[in-house]
């Protein structure tokens, strides 16, 4: 809005030149994150009394830790200042005629949407279970699935009625077209090493990319400041891998395919960044107010969307490996307590609690340990995650 804004009153005289400050990208980015940390601070505590006064708290599972069971009543859904933060200074700095944070942006809302009815659930009808999986899954796949059928043409076309020429193209052709290799899966740690996935190839990955991240990032958010973090990092390093593969010197010079269009959203990863962090200051031991639903799997939809726009899936997995191995631990678990109860008549477990977090909890470590050593871990894989800039 405001480089709209900026480029009218440069064409209105030349006495506004020093308006040109608003093209550049990297400005823009930090003005963003700026934007983004001072609606948090500023409407963090007007939001907060709100949630309190609705008597919006979070209920505590009666099978959960026995030492959150104090936390019972902490205002939820603070994810809505996130969003809300978000939403605000991404309109406002980025160019508006870009497709890709749109789609971001409208991946975002709508899986904020859905935790928004999950947390709804929870503290209004006293559910603690909230929207139950198969309904929650069913919204959360069709998202994805929207998503992922307007990506797997965009990343190859440069406007939106390029994207329709291509779709009916694929269509009448039987769904027999071949896509670029950026399109492909890139190998991170190799230089143009593409394995072609094919429109259906890319749809079911894309598919899987952003649903699983959305609910592995929800799985996380178990204790104050946990997952927040951890989005802040991982969601600032996605923003410099879009930075590279939106310009076409930085993709050639390090061997990234350059996806026009794609470096506008370092806006939103900033944005992001700004957001998570202006949160952070109510959401840090002991919490203020918890995102909820509305929070988690949103960040999560973000985080998966932008890896899928700037070909790095597989980097995400390794950057935001606290998320996978959250979600993991939780997939073992419950499958091998179904087996062995099926087995043995009698359920077995792996961890002593999952998700991952409690186990550890369980095993002697204050709450503040498992948080602040999860983000050191998660600030190395993105070091990592970083390096493949270089290392290919």
């Amino acid at each position: 809005m405001l480089l709209s804004l900026a480029q009218w009153l440069q064409s209105l005289s030349p006495e506004f030149g020093f308006f040109r400050v608003f093209q550049y990208l990297t400005f823009r980015a930090v003005m963003a994150a700026l934007t983004a940390l001072l609606i948090g601070l500023v409407g963090g505590p007007p939001v907060i009394r709100r949630l309190t006064a609705l008597k919006i708290g979070q209920p505590v599972r009666g099978y959960g830790m026995e030492s959150h069971l104090v936390k019972s009543g902490t205002p939820t859904m603070g994810g809505v200042l996130i969003l809300m933060s978000i939403a605000l200074s991404t309109l406002l700095w980025f160019d508006l005629s870009n497709r890709f944070v749109w789609i971001v942006l409208l991946v975002t809302l709508g899986f904020g949407a859905i935790g928004w009815a999950d947390d709804w659930r929870k503290v209004v009808r006293k559910d603690p279970e909230g929207m139950r999986s198969r309904e929650k899954y069913l919204w959360q796949s069709l998202i994805g699935v929207v998503a992922a059928v307007y990506l797997v043409f965009s990343i190859s076309e440069s406007s939106n009625l390029k994207v329709l020429e291509l779709f009916l193209t694929w269509v009448q052709s039987g769904f027999d077209v071949d896509l670029p290799p950026k399109a492909g899966l890139l190998l991170p740690f190799f230089k143009e090493v593409s394995y072609p996935l094919g429109v259906f190839g890319f749809v079911i990955l894309t598919y899987l990319v952003i649903v699983g991240s959305s609910n592995a990032v929800n799985l996380t958010d178990g204790l104050d400041g946990l997952a927040i973090m951890p989005v802040v990092m991982v969601g600032s390093a996605l923003g410099v891998f879009a930075y590279v593969t939106g310009s076409v010197v930085y993709s050639k010079y390090l061997f990234f395919p350059h996806i026009p269009g794609s470096g506008e959203l370092l806006i939103f990863c900033s944005a992001m960044a700004g957001a998570g962090l202006a949160f952070l200051w109510f959401n840090t031991h002991p919490a203020q107010v918890f995102m909820g639903d509305v929070g988690a799997l949103a960040l999560g939809g973000a985080l998966g969307t932008i890896a899928v726009i700037v070909r790095q899936e597989i980097v995400l997995a390794i950057m935001g490996g606290i998320f996978v191995v959250e979600a993991m631990s939780v997939m073992l678990q419950v499958t091998y307590f179904k087996y062995t109860k099926k087995k043995y008549g009698e359920g077995r477990r792996i961890l002593k609690m999952a998700p991952l977090h409690h186990h550890f909890e369980k095993s002697g470590w204050k709450e503040t340990q498992v948080v602040v050593r999860f983000w050191i871990i998660t600030m190395l894989l993105c070091l990592v995650g970083l390096s493949t800039l270089k290392l290919r």
